[in-house]
């Protein structure tokens, strides 16, 4: 069958996080996020909205007024960029509906992991010091060092305290991991 033939639907599989965007979550979880990851995803929507999305719009408009639209660049290229910017606009407003903001701050000065701790570890040979954060799974970077916290790592340090050492189940084998150093953001100062 011709492709310009088939029908597009809203509930594609690329809906949920099927464009590189997210993991889904496990079934029954919270989808825990930071003030600031919270505020980051809100930017990246209303920029979409705002800006992206009708700029787009115009420029679609504006080509299909070009004539034959099988052979217009601009304006298949734009209804594809189009669809690019609904589908990650429908991501967004759904995983900020369900976010659950948590903030690391309030456990300042703990030596207990929870959700936003920045942890120091090193493996049982002693070799591997690392630092992660744990943060959720819209905002985590492995290439800055964050973890989400329904990683293996993560979910192995949760609830530990400093100077423990835990277990961590990898495909590769079980490792002991001990917990060096905790720490969390400052408070930020309440607003007057």
């Amino acid at each position: 069958m011709n492709k310009a033939f088939t029908e597009e639907t809203d509930n594609d599989a690329d809906d949920d996080g099927g464009d590189g965007a997210a993991p889904a979550l496990p079934t029954g979880t919270k989808n825990y996020i930071t003030p600031s990851g919270y505020a980051r995803l809100r930017d990246e929507l209303l920029q979409l909205m705002d800006e992206e999305r009708p700029k787009v719009v115009e420029a679609v408009h504006w080509a299909a007024k070009n004539g034959d639209r099988s052979e217009n660049g601009d304006y298949l290229y734009g209804k594809k960029r189009l669809r690019e910017i609904d589908r990650r606009i429908r991501f967004l407003t759904k995983r900020l509906e369900i976010a659950e903001v948590t903030d690391p701050s309030v456990h300042h000065g703990s030596d207990q992991i929870f959700f936003g701790a920045t942890v120091r570890y090193v493996d049982e040979t002693g070799d591997d010091e690392r630092t992660i954060t744990i943060l959720g799974i819209d905002e985590a970077d492995s290439a800055q060092s964050q973890v989400s916290w329904i990683s293996p790592i993560a979910r192995a340090l949760l609830k530990s305290r400093e100077g423990d050492v835990v277990k961590l189940v990898t495909p590769g084998g079980a490792h002991e991991v001990e917990i060096l150093s905790v720490s969390y953001p400052a408070p930020r100062p309440a607003a007057d």
